[in-house]
């Protein structure tokens, strides 16, 4: 049987705690369609987990399609309206 999100009890890698906490910001409109993520370092600080994590965290979020990285410049909501335009950024 499938743990229930509520279990006290389930383990969770630091990345994925990070990955829940952005998705759930941009599915609730706090991050909209063009809109800057928090950089790494803020991320880092933030959720309290070191620097690699973050970036994971962000990577999958590309790999889910919620955003795209402009490098140099950060990562940014992906419109959906726009569905396929920066598909294949990395």
């Amino acid at each position: 049987m499938p743990e229930s999100p509520s279990d006290p009890h389930r383990i969770r890698a630091p990345y994925m705690r990070v990955l829940d906490a952005l998705t759930a910001e941009i599915e609730a409109g706090t991050y909209g369609p063009g809109d800057r993520i928090p950089s790494e370092s803020a991320l880092s600080a933030t959720h309290g987990v070191a620097p690699m994590t973050a970036r994971r965290a962000v990577k999958e979020l590309r790999a889910r399609g919620l955003v795209y990285t402009e490098w140099g410049k950060g990562s940014f909501v992906v419109d959906r309206s726009a569905e396929g335009e920066h598909q294949g950024d990395v």
